[in-house]
């Protein structure tokens, strides 16, 4: 992870872009009525110039989002070389530039892989690269932990509150949310949650990731990537998102909300402490 004393003084510029608007409706009475609505735009990553991908993406953060994204898929690998990340909603467009060598850029690419993403995600070849050398600490967890952590999550997901339609992903330590994002697509929401903490140099062996989508084999690569060995959803786990969280020592909580939880992976690190 970074140290506060190497991160960069990146020229970037927090440009969030409205989360939803308001549309008329007729209701199933014929009444018409206001209500509010996700916004989905395209944002086309340039890394040194070159096009890499356009994201659909709700916008709310889209610097962190463009540096996730890129790190996760093995585009760059050092936040200290990165310069600036400048983005620009009126060509739908962000900027990254970084001193690191990306002259490989196009190999990567050539071989990529449409995921189960909601708006279809897309991971390149290069996604998958050491993830064999990944060493994950063992957590310690506690049921009642786990409820508390769940109580504290349902007060979040405002613009899905507020609109529907977006995921909601989620950085945690022991009960405590440390950062929340939505996007309409959860493989968006995490690449913006990695791209904040490769930012703040934050450590992820002590955090659990919540999410509100399914556990997939994506999800659950990005999520070791970002060196966090918990994983807590509201939905389900794919076959292959399983047999990777066994790969990789990741315990695997899914299908949690309210008092209910199934763990499907990494019984052994959860203390079953009877919580009423």
């Amino acid at each position: 992870m970074t140290s506060a004393s190497q991160r960069p003084r990146l020229s970037r510029t927090h440009a969030e872009a409205p989360l939803t608007l308001a549309v008329t409706a007729v209701n199933e009475q014929g009444q018409v009525v206001e209500k509010n609505i996700a916004c989905e735009r395209p944002l086309t990553l340039y890394l040194n110039w070159q096009p890499i991908v356009t994201l659909m993406t709700l916008g709310a953060r889209p610097e962190a989002l463009a540096l996730g994204y890129l790190k996760n898929q093995s585009f760059i690998s050092d936040i200290t070389q990165v310069e600036s990340v400048i983005v620009d909603w009126e060509v739908n467009s962000a900027a990254i530039i970084t001193k690191e060598d990306t002259s490989s850029v196009s190999d990567k690419m050539s071989e990529k892989t449409v995921t189960t993403g909601c708006g279809q995600g897309t991971v390149f070849g290069s996604f998958t690269a050491g993830i064999e050398d990944i060493q994950l600490p063992t957590p310690q967890l506690t049921q009642s932990g786990i409820y508390a952590l769940l109580k504290n999550l349902s007060e979040h997901n405002e613009t899905y509150k507020n609109a529907g339609a977006v995921h909601g992903c989620g950085i945690c330590q022991q009960d405590k949310i440390l950062s929340f994002v939505e996007d309409v697509g959860r493989h968006n929401a995490v690449d913006t949650l990695a791209g904040e903490m490769w930012l703040e140099g934050l450590d992820g062996g002590d955090k659990v990731f919540y999410t509100t989508g399914r556990l997939t084999s994506e999800m659950v690569i990005k999520v070791a990537k970002m060196g966090i060995p918990v994983l807590l959803s509201r939905s389900g786990i794919t076959e292959m998102g399983l047999n990777l969280a066994k790969q990789l020592g990741i315990t695997t909580i899914a299908r949690a909300k309210g008092r209910h939880f199934l763990v499907y992976h990494g019984a052994e690190t959860i203390e079953f402490d009877g919580a009423q």
